[in-house]
């Protein structure tokens, strides 16, 4: 499955190549690399604006927009799994087993004194969701916790159009950041190389 991956991976780099096609490779890149696969954009991102310094800000709002757009994948896919628990939670019931409790407060926080999917972990994120709601995707652009910010807003349905916009936000903010100090310090790391 790995190798699968990694062929489709080098098989996907192939098609959209920088040099060839450009703002459509850092689209794609920017989108999958925003999905759960380990994958960074700003590479490519930073690869192509070295290669077209004219062409730093459309690389950022481009990368920015595939990310953006991955990132309400992986919202949309938290809250698919959230409607998935409660239909396979009421399928239970029907049977008569006895069924985790998920019963959503405003906020979407689990009762303390019911078991969810998830456990401790699950939640603290939604109490944290809870206070800080959906400014909390600010923080989507991190690696390794970024990606499952976005599907826990989903699972706890938190208001979509207020979470793109700070997914947006967020992500814009990073591009900016991490292209410009890639730019800034890459004539003295590879003057050291």
């Amino acid at each position: 499955m790995e190798a699968w991956l990694q062929s489709s991976i080098h098989l996907l780099l192939a098609l959209f190549a920088l040099p060839k096609v450009g703002l459509p490779a850092i689209f794609i890149i920017s989108l999958v690399s925003a999905t759960l696969l380990p994958m960074g954009s700003e590479p490519a991102v930073f690869a192509y604006v070295q290669m077209a310094p004219p062409m730093f800000w459309p690389a950022v709002l481009v990368a920015t927009l595939g990310n953006t757009i991955g990132g309400t994948i992986n919202y949309a896919m938290g809250a698919g799994a959230e409607a998935a628990w409660h239909r396979w939670r009421a399928r239970q019931a029907e049977a008569g087993h006895d069924a985790p409790s998920l019963a959503a407060t405003p906020a979407g926080t689990p009762p303390a004194d019911k078991p969810s999917p998830g456990g401790r972990w699950h939640a603290l994120t939604a109490r944290w969701f809870q206070r800080f709601g959906p400014p909390t995707l600010l923080l989507s652009w991190l690696p390794v916790i970024g990606d499952p910010l976005c599907a826990v807003a989903g699972w706890l349905r938190l208001p979509f159009w207020p979470c793109v916009i700070y997914m947006a936000v967020g992500k814009f903010v990073r591009y900016i950041l991490m292209t410009a100090a890639l730019l800034h310090a890459w004539p003295w790391v590879s003057g050291w190389l």
